[in-house]
């Protein structure tokens, strides 16, 4: 298996803060490769962010290197929809998520969830 990998600026970037969160939760599972970032049909808006720690990429996966121990899996298949997103980690108060900045998102529904293109 063979995975490409690409620069941030032409696919999926994180904030330190989200990095930070990443690279906290890599090791506390140190089988795991980095982070896979997708979309699924869903929603009110008829798409959903999807992310996963993965123990290695997908057979269609690009890999983004947002820093030096931490990578964001993104297959072919979604890089379209979500191409220039940045991702972010937020807190407000006792809970904590991440939070996507989407350049393709035409509309997103009110609860936040999901996103059109």
């Amino acid at each position: 298996m063979t995975t490409e990998t690409v620069t941030p600026q032409n696919g999926v970037s994180m904030t330190p803060t989200a990095i930070e969160h990443a690279r906290g939760q890599l090791r506390k599972n140190p089988d795991m490769a980095g982070i896979r970032l997708g979309t699924k049909k869903s929603g009110c808006s008829g798409f959903k962010y999807m992310t996963d720690f993965v123990a290695e990429p997908g057979s269609d996966d690009l890999a983004f290197q947002v820093a030096e121990d931490v990578t964001v899996y993104v297959s072919h298949q979604d890089l379209p929809m979500i191409s220039g997103t940045e991702v972010d980690f937020i807190t407000e108060g006792v809970n904590s998520t991440f939070e996507f900045r989407n350049p393709n998102a035409k509309a997103e529904c009110g609860c936040g969830e999901s996103f059109a293109v």
